[in-house]
């Protein structure tokens, strides 16, 4: 009997001992569970904050890309209306001195009705002039196959001589031809 309490009492102890061992295989299992699971957390952790910071960087970029692109648009477009602006200022220089050189023109819009009012004699003559040379070319159509001489001998002298004073270039006519290539050449 002595011998069975014996052999149960050392049953029972390599049973305990076994369950012991059993205990400390399950919490290293458990242990080395949580352990990957608290590295596999930590490398997801780092990668989410990885594509995060790719994300921030990225749209960094992006916005740094825009504001790069919206600043050219907007140099393009202060170059391009300064273009448009010096070429409106030289149009209007232009037009203001063919204004200035043309028959009875006038710099400012106002003056306009000024300088009917301001006419000279020599403007009445110079429209009776217009008159005599316009009566001339369209009775000239009729004298094409006539000679230049026939043509003003037709004439009267006050008309003869107010065409030759008109074909003649005069200081103005040349000024004007002068002012126009330098305006081309510029």
């Amino acid at each position: 009997m002595l011998r069975t309490e014996e052999r149960q009492r050392l049953a029972r102890e390599r049973r305990e001992e076994r369950e012991k061992q059993h205990a400390a295989k399950e919490t290293q299992i458990l242990e080395k569970e949580r352990k990957a699971k608290l590295q596999y957390e930590k490398q997801l952790e780092e990668r989410q904050r990885k594509l995060k910071e790719m994300k921030q960087k990225e749209e960094q970029r992006r916005a740094a890309v825009e504001e790069k692109r919206k600043q050219k648009i907007e140099e393009e477009k202060e170059r391009y209306e300064a273009v448009l602006h010096r070429t409106l200022e030289r149009s209007q220089r232009l037009e203001t001195r063919q204004k200035r050189w043309s028959w009875g023109g006038s710099v400012t819009p106002d003056s306009e009705g000024k300088t009917a009012s301001k006419r000279s004699p020599s403007t009445a003559n110079l429209k009776q002039a217009e008159a005599a040379v316009s009566k001339c070319l369209s009775s000239s159509a009729a004298l094409t196959n006539t000679s230049d001489r026939t043509r003003r001998s037709q004439l009267s002298p006050l008309d003869s001589g107010v065409i030759s004073r008109l074909l003649a270039p005069t200081q103005a006519s040349l000024a004007r031809s002068k002012s126009a290539a330098t305006l081309s050449a510029d």
